[in-house]
């Protein structure tokens, strides 16, 4: 988890050998995780043991937060959350957000069906479509790479759920979309296909940016 304290990762670990964790409460006193702590852990998804759905322990974080932890004292109680589950889509970016990975559907299943609708293949499409073909792709930056060496061009990964898909691009069209190549996110690109010894990778030569569902 991204700003988790090396510390309270091993409080965790030593508390839970010890007896298992009863509530958000009982967690907060023993592992002494902080506030920021404890809002990355219910955002995330960690507090589900305890029957909540992300909200809930966001919530109950919150009013935890207000009451003070005494040893020995009862653990606080709290009330529903008034605030709805989060969507798929959303648990994803939050997976995202605090992890770097996710167990939720992947960020372009949410997509899928519209750009399956534009043309665009899958990472698992690609490799059956024809060398020299005009071809769509999509996903999630992963890796940017402009070596030194490499006289301007610039390398992308777009991962989707069934793989990655390598994309060149030429320094003249870096240059002209610098701004959307540096930043993007989810990008989708078109161009040509090419396969070369096993090798394969689309040759770009249009890019667009692409949002989730709001």
């Amino acid at each position: 988890m991204r700003g988790l304290r090396r510390e309270i990762g091993e409080n965790i670990e030593r508390e839970r050998t010890c007896r298992p964790f009863r509530s958000i409460a009982d967690f907060a006193a023993r592992s002494a995780a902080n506030r920021r702590e404890l809002d990355t852990l219910a955002y995330i998804g960690a507090f589900g043991s305890f029957g909540l759905t992300r909200r809930e322990a966001l919530w109950q974080v919150a009013a935890t937060s207000r009451e003070p932890l005494f040893a020995g004292a009862p653990l606080p109680t709290t009330s529903s959350s008034p605030l709805p589950p989060m969507e798929t889509v959303e648990e994803t970016l939050a997976d995202y957000a605090g992890t770097g990975v996710t167990l939720q559907p992947h960020m372009l299943a949410h997509l899928r069906a519209s750009l399956k609708a534009a043309g665009v293949l899958s990472t698992t499409e690609l490799t059956q479509a024809e060398h020299g073909t005009w071809v769509k792709v999509a996903g999630a930056v992963i890796v940017r790479q402009r070596p030194a060496t490499a006289k301007g061009f610039l390398f992308l990964s777009l991962e989707d759920k069934g793989g990655i898909a390598n994309v060149v691009v030429t320094p003249d069209l870096f240059e002209r979309h610098r701004a959307l190549l540096s930043r993007t996110a989810l990008l989708q690109v078109e161009g040509a296909l090419q396969k070369v010894e096993g090798v394969i990778h689309v040759r770009a030569r249009r890019f667009r940016e692409l949002t989730l569902p709001a």
